[in-house]
């Protein structure tokens, strides 16, 4: 399995693009030789394309607006053609009320995911705790697996809300096998504080062993919060880490 940075977490440092620029630069003088593309100012493909050629960095994920996935599907697609990334990424939606915010993501995005799909991209899907809640005794997200087949929805599963919402990551990778090419990594510390990756707490050999039961390619690494320390800090700590667990 690969490791990735996601930009996410260094957003405040991707607000033009020389700034963006230079973040990627930071990102590969780490070693990171993967990136997920999101939170970021806005970017021409080429332009992307050329800035992760000259650091020999690969772009892994991204998350769309759901604005731009539902009205510009073609040009995403076409887009990540340019940057040659296989999985375009939704990194939000709201479930509240539940039920009814299920039935309208199928609804949305079904004609997206089959797009994608067509154009030989997949379509991935990013959780936060909300899609823990239950609808008829089963959680929003085991909806969503049920309503999307493998081949046109993955799940982007992140660790750290999987804890948040009550669930346990590595039981969620076994659950999602063979639909779950990229994984957040994102560590849980007292007081749901997030971490770097191997200073909190969760159970990381078991995801790292499901994860790689389950076909995972990139481990991308998120801290949405620092807590005030250096992002690029964190994030060379967490792939320091994972550099020592043998994973690149």
């Amino acid at each position: 399995m690969r490791i990735g940075a996601q930009l996410f977490t260094v957003r405040d440092f991707c607000k033009n693009l020389n700034d963006f620029s230079d973040t990627l630069s930071r990102i590969a003088d780490i070693g990171y030789k993967y990136v997920q593309v999101s939170g970021t100012c806005a970017y021409a493909p080429a332009w992307l394309q050329e800035e992760l050629r000259k650091n020999g960095l690969s772009c892994a994920l991204t998350h769309i607006s759901a604005k731009r996935l539902l009205e510009e599907t073609e040009q995403v697609i076409c887009d990540h053609t340019v940057f040659d990334c296989e999985y375009i990424g939704l990194g939000h939606y709201s479930f509240s009320p539940a039920e009814e915010k299920c039935r309208d993501f199928c609804r949305q995005f079904s004609p997206v995911a089959e797009r994608i799909a067509q154009g030989g991209k997949y379509f991935m899907y990013h959780n936060h705790a909300g899609e823990f809640q239950k609808i008829g005794g089963k959680t929003v997200l085991a909806h969503l697996a049920d309503d999307f087949s493998a081949d046109k929805m993955g799940f982007t599963l992140d660790t750290y809300w999987i804890q948040v919402g009550g669930g346990d990551a590595a039981d969620w990778i076994e659950r999602f096998s063979g639909r779950v090419p990229c994984i957040h990594l994102k560590d849980y510390a007292y007081g749901q504080k997030m971490a770097v990756v191997g200073e909190g707490n969760l159970n990381f050999d078991r995801v790292f062993v499901k994860a790689e039961d389950a076909g995972t390619k990139y481990l991308l690494v998120e801290q949405d919060d620092c807590g005030g320390e250096n992002p690029f800090d964190c994030l060379k700590r967490s792939y320091d880490y994972l550099r020592s667990r043998g994973f690149s």
